[in-house]
């Protein structure tokens, strides 16, 4: 047996890589050490949280941004394994079970691939590590928007308590004078009921605001997977305003776009695999070397062998035409969101430009004069000059005001956020 053995051997070195290119994995006990390259998990400061700290949070620490880093990861490995070839097989085969008339067949077959199927399989495999290279990247850009709004959110709930016990302190004011006047006799005591109401209106809308900003901080910490929130509150410039963008930059922002380019990466990936596709209707070329021994005869017999599949039942054509479709629906898929984010920028754009003339009218005009309305009306009622309604509709005036500006300022900073969204990049600041 060890005669026709050794040929065989010398036959396998010809077939097997000189220098075959292992991938190192980890062992067993390794295997749940084994993660991708990732950004150090940050850890959430106890004190004032700025927007960079929660980007650097959420960015590190978010669940679906490490799901697709996870995902990038392992088609990269796919790109390892498409370049593998295929293995030899080795074959024996024996006749007769007396060793005096036994004949032993030994052989060796290693597969040829034809048509260009190795490349075809490369090319794809890493038209699926861009596609997933850019998944990537638009999860972070909407992580990254999702972020910044909860952020402000968060900054405007933590005004809108400011403002509420403002009001509060205002009311209460307003009750102790006309409490006083009460007393001295100058008014109804209607009067002093109407302001205890409004006190407890306030009050009531200073709770709402407090649980409000339990709520957004919940919000923002889970982005980043905590339940309880460990820092103190929001710090940053919440008067800081988005820029309105250049129309020439947000064309070459759109263009180059995350989701834009995941939709790009996903047609030129369905182009590869129709080619895989075409290329694995060639069939490939099996050859085979080996030894027989005949016992009986006393010698060897060197057996070469070419194998070929005929393409007569399978030619691939249902999976030649199912990769056509599905590149097809690709395209059609990238115009779709071509428009679609061409829509949603204007849009946002849109909604941004608004929004800041609204917060620069109630900057400018509407908060100054109903500030300064409510507290004349306040000092008039205080000598007599005017009545409680007169306040109550000021400090009404008053309080809208502030509502509005706040709601003004959250739209301003969403939109902003959307627009950072849509092109993957951060959106500039500006004073107004």
């Amino acid at each position: 047996m060890y005669k026709f053995l050794l040929p065989l051997m010398l036959v396998a070195s010809i077939f097997l890589p000189a220098a075959a290119q292992t991938l190192d994995l980890p062992r067993n006990g390794d295997m749940a050490q084994a993660s991708p390259d990732r950004p150090a998990k940050a850890l959430e400061p106890s004190g004032p949280l700025t927007l960079q700290s929660a980007l650097a949070l959420a960015l590190s620490a978010n669940a679906e941004v490490s799901a697709a880093r996870y995902e990038l990861a392992a088609v990269e490995a796919s790109v390892v394994q498409a370049g593998a070839s295929p293995n030899p097989s080795l074959g024996v085969q024996m006749q007769d079970t007396r060793r005096t008339t036994r004949e032993t067949t030994v052989q060796l077959s290693q597969p040829f691939e034809l048509g260009g199927k190795r490349a075809a399989r490369i090319q794809a495999a890493e038209r699926g590590r861009d596609a997933a290279g850019a998944e990537l990247g638009a999860k972070q850009a909407e992580v990254r928007a999702a972020v910044i709004s909860s952020f402000f959110d968060l900054m405007i709930a933590q005004e809108r308590v400011r403002l509420a016990q403002e009001s509060a302190d205002l009311a209460q004011r307003a009750s102790t004078v006309a409490s006083k006047r009460v007393i001295a006799g100058k008014v109804s005591p209607v009067e002093e009921t109407r302001a205890r109401v409004a006190e407890t209106g306030v009050r009531l809308e200073l709770l709402q605001a407090r649980s409000d900003l339990t709520s957004a901080r919940k919000r923002l910490s889970a982005m980043w997977g905590s339940l309880t929130p460990r820092f103190e509150r929001a710090e940053g410039e919440l008067q800081s305003l988005p820029a309105l963008p250049d129309p020439a930059a947000l064309s070459a922002g759109l263009v180059s776009s995350p989701a834009l380019a995941r939709a790009r990466f996903e047609v030129d990936r369905r182009q590869a695999l129709a080619r895989l596709e075409r290329s694995r209707r060639t069939p490939d070329v099996t050859v085979s070397l080996g030894v027989n021994r005949n016992e009986e005869l006393g010698r060897n017999q060197a057996i070469v062998g070419v194998s070929v599949p005929l393409p007569i039942f399978d030619t691939n054509r249902g999976n030649v035409l199912e990769a056509l479709r599905r590149t097809d629906k690709a395209r059609d898929e990238l115009a779709a969101v071509e428009i679609r984010l061409g829509s949603e920028l204007a849009l946002a754009v849109e909604k941004l430009t608004t929004s800041r003339q609204e917060v620069q009218a109630l900057q400018q005009d509407i908060l100054p004069g109903a500030q300064s309305a409510y507290e004349a009306a306040t000092t008039g009622f205080e000598y007599g000059k005017f009545g409680f309604l007169d306040v109550l509709d000021a400090q009404r005036t008053l309080l809208q005001a502030r509502s509005q500006y706040l709601r003004a300022l959250s739209e301003v900073h969403r939109a902003g956020a959307e627009i950072d969204r849509i092109l993957g990049a951060p959106m500039a600041a500006a004073n107004q």
